[in-house]
């Protein structure tokens, strides 16, 4: 029972990270207007502490549950899972620094201004972060049905 449970949480907080980078790339539109900065710092926060929630539920699974440790340890597509993870939390920073260089301007009342470039970039690493959260599923049911087995 426990089990399922930890496999249920980590599905959960996986469809929430994704449902809130959704979010994210939704509310972020130029112009700014002073409700939706501060909508998306309160989601970038939130897509933060899920993705800590992703990593402690997978680490969960892999000490305590699933097919044990060694068995993930020894699996080049977890290892690949674990490195697109990080990679996507490397790319998260831009958007996140963006958001909190607004911290200012949202205690004053006020729209944050942000240039044109810095908007594209923040899009396109949002969007990045969309494309690379999608592989992760791929790498999962591949690494379930046995591929990846080093040695």
């Amino acid at each position: 029972m426990a089990e399922a449970i930890a496999a249920y949480l980590h599905y959960l907080s996986i469809f929430l990270l994704f449902a809130l980078l959704v979010l994210e790339h939704r509310l972020f539109k130029l112009p700014l207007d002073l409700e939706r900065a501060r909508s998306l710092t309160r989601v970038d926060i939130a897509y933060g502490l899920t993705a800590g929630l992703v990593l402690a539920t997978g680490a969960a699974r892999v000490i305590w549950y699933g097919k044990g440790a060694t068995y993930y340890l020894h699996n080049s597509l977890f290892h690949a899972k674990l490195g697109l993870f990080l990679l996507i939390a490397l790319v998260s920073v831009l958007p996140t620094f963006t958001f909190l260089n607004w911290r200012n301007a949202l205690k004053a009342g006020q729209v944050p201004q942000i240039s044109p470039r810095q908007a594209k970039l923040t899009i396109m690493s949002i969007r990045l972060e969309l494309l690379l959260l999608l592989i992760m599923p791929l790498l999962a049911a591949l690494m379930a049905r046995g591929y990846g087995v080093i040695g």
